[in-house]
């Protein structure tokens, strides 16, 4: 799928230095949808490119997602854990930020299925997985979809959208 014009200006501006910080930075321009249902977000949880999006996108854009967005180190440590993700788990980024994910935050997640997928990625160094999986951990039984990605600079992402 080609960029668009727009995008590519957005990137040649951003690799000159041009654009602002991305903290302060507006979303990059919306793509085109391919079935014509008009603009879709920078951050799609279908997209699949969305590992590499997350590592590009501003800490606004990433907690202004409609899925979950959890970044953690190779050994489960939360770096980065955004809106969706505390209302959909009860838990503030603050309390999750420094909190091993499979074992403090979603223990549940502390088996083969999950944590096994996640371990063995980063040991490859290739994490590109999608499941299903029920959280069970401090809530009612919830169905979620789930991507493990480990992008080009080594971010490991965990993403969930429930169903």
């Amino acid at each position: 799928m080609a960029s668009s014009p727009t995008q590519d200006l957005y990137s040649f501006l951003k690799d000159k230095g041009l654009t602002q910080p991305d903290d302060e930075a507006a979303p990059p321009p919306a793509t085109s949808r391919s079935d014509g249902g008009g603009p879709q977000p920078l951050l799609d949880f279908d997209d699949d490119q969305i590992g590499e999006r997350l590592h590009q996108a501003s800490r606004k854009q990433l907690d202004q997602a409609d899925f979950g967005i959890v970044r953690v180190d190779d050994s489960g440590v939360v770096e980065f854990y955004n809106t969706y993700e505390s209302r959909l788990a009860g838990v503030e980024p603050s309390d999750a930020r420094g909190r091993n994910f499979f074992t403090q935050l979603a223990p549940c997640s502390n088996n083969r299925i999950f944590l096994g997928r996640f371990k063995k990625g980063v040991r490859t160094g290739s994490l590109d997985e999608h499941f299903t999986y029920t959280f069970t951990y401090k809530m009612r039984p919830t169905l979620v979809d789930i991507r493990l990605y480990r992008d080009e600079a080594g971010n490991n992402w965990v993403m969930v959208r429930k169903r």
